[in-house]
């Protein structure tokens, strides 16, 4: 992402992000660490590659990763790399993510998810600048500038416990705040132009044409995706209405699917969308479909008689794909909350995600 690029997304009329890119450019030169926070879909790996752009490191990588998205017994090879031979299956050297961002910019995503025993690991890189493989004993330097983003308290982790005090002192060096676009409305028409610019570069040829009616819409609409959530809006509308005009009635449609009657439609064609996942017979009435079996326990009986050859494994498999589509379809690809809305913890419904190869995108 080049200097223009950033400048483009960052360049937007809210007093919040006029501060936000001040302070942006005001870091950047340094080698200050950078801490990022604002809600999930607000932009905070933006604010991370923005701040590697317009630095001294520019040409060389940015490494992203998200700290809540692998698990805790992988995290410190992925971060440090290991040598040959330092568990099991480990056949040859590899080379971690702090190698891998040598003379550029790591940017630890959702560090408030990290495992207490890696947050001594951390503490310990950013105070020797130095770091060792799994299974290693040679000091590797580490040459990174440290960009760290949550959407989490990490004040109240701290108080609770979650997070250590030293190294929340030690990456919240220099804040950056990001509001949620609830709280920044006026940055709306700015974004529709550069969302929908950003599509026709990624394949769209006819891209839905928003009246300024259409703009008003959107701007009183409630954003608890955040920016995350208005792409998916504006891709919907462009699959729903390509190059045709659109205006405030269209937008309703598309951002208000929660309304009761439509959430109504939306479970049944999920319901409707399990019917054919085990080989249960029509022909009779006695027997269960898909989403009255669901509803009705006491139905089982009936259910394994007709079944013919049934595997419960695949089944729940089954179900439990559906069931996770349909709850990121839901919350337009936010993890955070289609875990709340299914009962499941994050990580719980991230290791899951990764079991069935599910992808936000899906969604």
């Amino acid at each position: 992402m080049t200097r223009d690029e950033v400048l483009r997304y960052l360049d937007l009329p809210s007093p919040s992000m006029r501060e936000a890119l001040d302070l942006i450019t005001r870091v950047a030169s340094t080698q200050t660490t950078v801490f990022i926070n604002g809600p999930s879909g607000s932009g905070k790996e933006f604010v991370a590659r923005a701040v590697h752009a317009f630095s001294a490191r520019a040409s060389g990588a940015f490494v992203a990763v998200n700290c809540g998205a692998i698990p805790r017994e992988l995290l410190e090879s992925e971060l440090f790399g290991s040598e040959k031979g330092a568990f099991t299956g480990s056949v040859k050297t590899r080379v971690g993510l702090l190698e891998s961002a040598a003379g550029g910019t790591l940017f630890l995503d959702e560090i408030g998810d990290m495992p207490l025993d890696m947050q001594v690991k951390l503490l310990r890189v950013l105070e020797e600048r130095s770091f060792t493989r799994v299974g290693g004993a040679q000091a590797i330097k580490a040459d990174i500038r440290l960009v760290c983003a949550t959407h989490r308290n990490l004040q109240a982790r701290v108080d609770e416990g979650h997070f250590r005090e030293d190294l929340f002192y030690r990456i919240n060096v220099f804040p950056v705040t990001l509001d949620g676009l609830d709280e920044r409305r006026e940055d709306i028409p700015r974004l529709v132009e550069l969302i929908l610019k950003r599509l026709r570069s990624q394949g769209f040829s006819d891209l839905a044409r928003p009246r300024p009616a259409a703009v008003t819409a959107l701007q009183s609409a409630d954003w608890p995706g955040n920016i995350r959530q208005l792409r998916n809006v504006l891709e919907r509308a462009c699959v729903l209405y390509p190059g045709q005009e659109i205006g405030a009635d269209e937008i309703e449609r598309i951002t208000h699917r929660r309304k009761i009657a439509e959430r109504r439609e939306e479970t049944q064609a999920l319901l409707a969308s399990l019917e054919g996942i085990a080989p249960i017979s029509r022909e009779s009435a006695e027997t269960p479909v898909a989403h009255e079996f669901l509803a009705r326990s006491e139905d089982v009986g009936a259910f394994l008689r007709n079944a013919g050859e049934f595997n419960f494994r695949d089944h729940m498999a089954q179900v439990e794909m559906a069931f996770i589509r349909g709850a990121l379809g839901e919350v337009d690809g936010s993890v955070s909350a289609a875990a709340r809305m299914l009962g499941l913890q994050r990580t719980t419904l991230i290791e899951k995600m990764r079991k069935y190869e599910i992808q936000r995108e899906e969604a």
